[in-house]
């Protein structure tokens, strides 16, 4: 059933080049993109666990983590699952 599953540490220090307000939601961003290009997907394809954005947004809209845990695994019809590895 499962055709990948993968750990990665995604970097998140290039969102300190946005401004402050928007960090958080960069973050956001640079996951699904960092997925999107090592899963081997498309944007629509890749779904974020909640538990991925309340780890991101728990400092608040300016103050996002400089690196996340991901535990993601990719099916075989190409949907890609998230969660934070704990």
């Amino acid at each position: 059933m499962m055709e990948k599953e993968q750990i990665y540490t995604i970097p998140l220090r290039s969102v300190k080049m946005v401004p402050r307000w928007k960090r958080s939601n960069r973050a956001m961003r640079e996951v699904r993109t960092y997925l999107m290009k090592h899963m081997k997907t498309d944007e629509a394809s890749v779904k974020l666990d909640r538990t991925i954005n309340e780890a991101i947004w728990r400092r608040g809209g300016e103050k996002p983590p400089r690196r996340i845990r991901v535990r993601a695994v990719r099916f075989e019809d190409g949907i890609v699952e998230a969660e934070l590895e704990a």
